[in-house]
Formats: C-alpha cells, structure tokens, sequence
C-alpha cells in the first residue's frame, strides 16, 4: 500500500508543480496584497480541491464530465474570471505597482480565499482528474471511497506545500517586490499569463 501511495505521491507531484493558473493567481495576489494574502489564496485553492474532491465521491463530478454542456459551461465561466484577474491586473500596474492601501484593495478583486476558492472550483479540468486519474492511483487494499478521500486530501497538502513555497521564494526575493519597475514588470507579466490561460482554457 505504501508503494502505492509513494506512486500516487509521485504524479500528484508532477501535476501540482506544472505552471497552471493557480500559480498565477498566488503570485498576482502577493504583488498585490504581500505574502500573507498570497498563502490564504493558496489556502482557497486548496479548498477548492477539497470541494471537487466531496463532488467527485458524491458522482457530481463524473456527471459533470459526461455532460459537455456542464463542462463548457463551467468552463467558459472559469476562463471568464481568469481574463477578468489578469486584466484587472495589467490595467493596475499600467503606470505603476500599487503602493497604497487603496489601490491594493483595488487590485486583489476580492478576498484571498475567495479568489484562490472561485479560480479551483471553476477549473473543470479537476473533475476530469479526479473522476479519470484518482481511481487509478488508489491502493487496492482499501475501499475506494476512503482511498479517493486520502488522494484528494494528499494532493491538497502538495498543493499547500508548493504554492507555499513559490510565495515564501518570492518573500525571499523581496527587493523585487520593492522596487516599483520590478513590480511593474511581473505584474503585467502575471496579468498577461492568466489572461493567456483563460484564453487556452477556452480553446481546449
């Protein structure tokens, strides 16, 4: 069974660390808001595999995965509020990175777990996942559904753990997110990099 899970361990590994939009959106809100608002919005994304997880033990996900309806529909909306971040983002730091309390209100869009929560839970991708790929990692030995509750709370803890860790790097890099013309350039960057995902997201 440890074989197994070290195995599971090992893809679900692979899967958290490929840049995707949740990455984006924890470096956009720790340009905008600092560190502590970036590790809650990496608490909302893990939230958020923690919802597709119950929906997937309760078959909702799997009937959301049958449905192409259901799945464009989702979809469209989770591409929508990914454009929505990033061009929110880029019309922010079009002069300059934000450096006041107001414009930091103006550029996070909402609260960090909020937007870590919204931006996972609108990712049909997960379904496909966790209705596709989970069954296939889980040990054998056990039932499937408490197999399938271990998977999705092992992939939430390397999700914390990585997301985690890109926010205390950039902490650590913090003459970066001081200097106005660094803030600027990766804020248009990241704002640039959500809107080209929700752009694919749409396309694929």
């Amino acid at each position: 069974m440890l074989t197994h899970f070290a195995a599971a361990a090992g893809v679900l590994g692979l899967l958290t660390v490929t840049p995707g939009p949740d990455m984006a959106v924890v470096t956009r809100r720790a340009l905008a808001a600092g560190p502590g608002d970036a590790l809650r919005t990496s608490g909302g994304v893990a939230l958020g595999l923690l919802v597709w997880g119950a929906l997937a033990a309760a078959g909702l996900a799997a009937v959301l995965t049958a449905s192409p309806t259901a799945y464009l529909v989702i979809k469209l909306l989770g591409a929508c509020y990914l454009v929505f971040l990033g061009a929110r983002t880029l019309w922010q730091h079009r002069h300059s990175a934000p450096d006041t309390a107001a414009d930091t209100a103006g550029a996070t869009g909402g609260g960090p777990w909020r937007t870590g929560l919204i931006s996972n839970v609108l990712n049909p991708k997960i379904a496909v996942c966790y209705t596709g790929l989970l069954p296939t990692l889980a040990p054998p030995q056990l039932p499937a559904a408490w197999a399938m509750v271990l998977l999705v709370l092992l992939h939430a803890a390397l999700t914390l753990a990585w997301l985690g860790g890109c926010v205390l790097l950039l902490t650590r890099s913090g003459h970066l997110l001081r200097s106005p013309r660094s803030r600027r350039f990766l804020g248009r960057t990241t704002g640039a990099v959500l809107i080209g995902f929700g752009l694919v997201a749409v396309s694929v």
